[in-house]
């Protein structure tokens, strides 16, 4: 087991330095560029060797996968070099964690969601709210999260097993594609999010179970996973069509619960007085009142 995933975290490294060395020209690196017939998309690996300060040796060991031992100034001129992002460089650095057994943590993560956080859920009647873990299983929501969500806490394909998922709903209930008026940009998310969460988590069996899944029966998922976008889940707007109020555009936050590691608290906060505040008014009424609600396996 333990091969297996030196060989799965070795090829998740070669294919996420190839691919964002695949996508910054000569000319966006500042390199001068002599001749036109280039036989790489994008920059060479002598290239990003050069502007990252190292040898050319030293970089073709590491794109092959082998980030063992390298430092916190190699990994920081290998993101300079690369034009990382906060997300792309954060995943780099987790990429190199788990490659180095030295420094390999095994990854925790809560399984059930405490009391008080339950209370907590229950207090926010004014607005949608749910805890979910890394792999997109809502764990909990409170009356108006689960009227919002009704079409994924509704879907068939939970009916005989749980928990909800949302990354499964998304790719494998064709009535996705209503609820979320922004499919294609979800979707993009929620890959990135995943692929995020496999270098945080590279040995999380569920976590791997989820991603074969979705690759085998997913089209869409697959080829949107072949991409090794990475991505933070902190705040934004989601646009989703409900079945009974509509077209909604809603401010959400993502917050990590440092107490419950791998949960994180979704709530969705409309402008007072706009649309979607008065839509959740209604959907709240017509929810009624009650207490959280769990998943199938709580």
């Amino acid at each position: 087991m333990a091969d297996i995933d030196k060989k799965n975290l070795a090829a998740e490294v070669r294919e996420f330095l190839s691919t964002r060395r695949a996508r910054i020209t000569p000319q966006q690196a500042g390199l001068p560029v002599y001749g036109g017939n280039r036989r790489v998309k994008g920059l060479r690996r002598e290239e990003v060797a050069l502007l990252a300060g190292m040898s050319v040796d030293y970089y073709v060991r590491l794109e092959r996968g082998n980030l063992s031992g390298a430092s916190d100034s190699v990994l920081d001129a290998l993101a300079h070099a690369l034009q990382l992002n906060e997300a792309e460089r954060t995943h780099l650095y987790d990429l190199a964690r788990a490659s180095n057994p030295a420094s390999r943590r095994p990854s925790v993560t809560a399984f059930r969601v405490r009391p008080t956080i339950l209370r907590l859920l229950d207090a926010m009647t004014d607005v949608p709210a749910y805890v979910r873990n890394a792999r997109f299983d809502v764990l909990a929501a409170n009356t108006l999260g689960r009227a919002l969500y009704a079409p994924l806490f509704d879907s068939p394909l939970f009916a005989q097993r749980g928990p909800v998922n949302s990354a499964r709903f998304m790719f494998l209930d064709p009535a996705s594609r209503d609820f979320w008026a922004d499919w294609d940009k979800g979707a993009d998310d929620a890959v990135a999010f995943l692929r995020t969460e496999t270098g945080r988590a590279p040995h999380d069996k569920a976590l791997t179970d989820l991603i074969g899944e979705l690759t085998t029966k997913s089209d869409e998922f697959a080829r949107r996973w072949a991409r090794h976008e990475v991505r933070f889940h902190r705040s934004g707007v989601k646009r989703l069509h409900h079945p009974l109020v509509g077209d909604l555009a809603l401010p959400y936050e993502a917050m990590d619960l440092p107490a419950d590691p791998g949960l994180r608290l979704n709530f969705y906060t409309p402008e007072p007085d706009s649309p979607e505040q008065q839509a959740l008014s209604l959907l709240a009424s017509w929810a009624g009142t009650g207490t959280t609600v769990g998943s199938h396996n709580d």
